[in-house]
């Protein structure tokens, strides 16, 4: 993350206090408040932003959801959320911030996601095939190089990295929050930080429902609710997990999720068990935001060490924060995404 230091943050409050005050034209605020929620035009506005896309796969062509928030021709941002196999839902949060920033972003949920077509094919199911499924998405929303941001959460962070690999010339931004760039370096710290850390016992009863793939058990999500979730995956009671994680849950596909997670939750064993892009990060050019947290599932060292690999590299942390960072240190996860959108529209990222 950039800093100011103690010297040129006391000049600029220094300049800005000297400086006499300006009034704004009136109606100046009114007008470009009423910029951001113009419609006029709109092909979505019948909808209150939401569009179907069709999208086209080696097994025919199914619909995809997303839906617009706001106008902004500079700043456009499609958050790919996690899982995979989750929902848009989680992501709600940004109603809160995100308007009064005058930032345009599209909720979007992957192909197999609850408010999409669900394919019961498991051969669509690979990460090659997402990266074409965004790049779709991307042209029927019609975002360019211009005003494209794309941010991914956890799961969604390893498709914007596979994106930006092979679609970077269309992008003006990329963040990535709360995904390391290797899933083996991610299991290497389950194994090393995260399971010595827990109760030993209660490891080890998680570890031997594991080893009878007894994963649909009540007493695994017991043991991990208390033990892992609200310690390392979003700091709160579960009780009280706000209502659109607690909707993006209920609908996670299995279907989607299994195969390429794998049914552990405390590592990795499905399709991307050997997924590792971290000697292919100095590729990736575009000015990017990597976001960790303190307590994450994911090592904040080394999501740190991603950010001073890429050429146009940024770490934010979140010292409160875990996997949802954006729930249990929100401002600070919010703060600096738009700061970021700021710098990088302004030129000075």
């Amino acid at each position: 993350m950039i800093k100011l230091t103690l010297f040129s943050a006391a000049s600029l409050a220094a300049f800005a206090c000297a400086q006499p005050a300006t009034p704004a034209p009136a109606g100046a605020a009114a007008s470009a408040a009423g910029a951001y929620h113009d419609n006029t035009g709109r092909a979505d506005a019948l909808s209150g932003g939401v569009r179907m896309i069709p999208i086209t796969t080696p097994k025919g062509t199914f619909r995809v959801w997303t839906k617009r928030v706001g106008n902004n021709p500079k700043i456009k941002v499609l958050l790919l959320h996690g899982g995979p196999g989750m929902t848009h839902e989680y992501f709600e949060a940004a109603d809160s911030y995100f308007p009064g920033a005058e930032v345009e972003y599209y909720y979007y949920d992957q192909l197999g996601s609850f408010y999409s077509d669900q394919p019961k094919d498991t051969s669509l199911v690979n990460l090659d095939r997402y990266v074409e499924e965004v790049e779709q998405v991307r042209q029927a929303l019609k975002l360019t190089k211009d005003n494209f941001y794309l941010l991914g959460h956890s799961w969604g962070g390893i498709l914007a990295i596979e994106y930006a690999m092979k679609y970077q010339g269309n992008l003006k931004g990329l963040i990535i929050s709360d995904m390391m760039a290797s899933i083996p370096a991610y299991v290497d710290y389950a194994n090393k930080v995260l399971m010595p850390a827990m109760d030993q016992k209660v490891l080890a009863e998680i570890k031997a429902l594991e080893a009878k793939k007894d994963w649909g058990n009540p007493r695994y999500m017991e043991l991990l609710g208390p033990n892992h979730y609200e310690k390392h995956i979003l700091r709160m009671p579960a009780a009280d997990w706000p209502d659109p994680v607690q909707r993006a849950l209920k609908h996670v596909n299995n279907d989607v999720y299994i195969p390429m997670q794998g049914p552990s939750e405390l590592g990795a064993s499905g399709k991307l068990l050997m997924w590792d892009r971290s000697r292919d990060l100095k590729q990736i050019t575009v000015p990017t935001l990597v976001i960790g947290a303190k307590y994450d599932t994911m090592d904040p060292a080394y999501m740190k060490w991603m950010a001073e690999q890429l050429p146009k590299g940024r770490y934010l942390e979140c010292p409160n924060g875990s996997h949802m960072s954006l729930y249990d240190d929100q401002q600070t996860w919010f703060g600096g995404v738009i700061k970021f959108l700021k710098d990088v529209n302004d030129g000075t990222m």
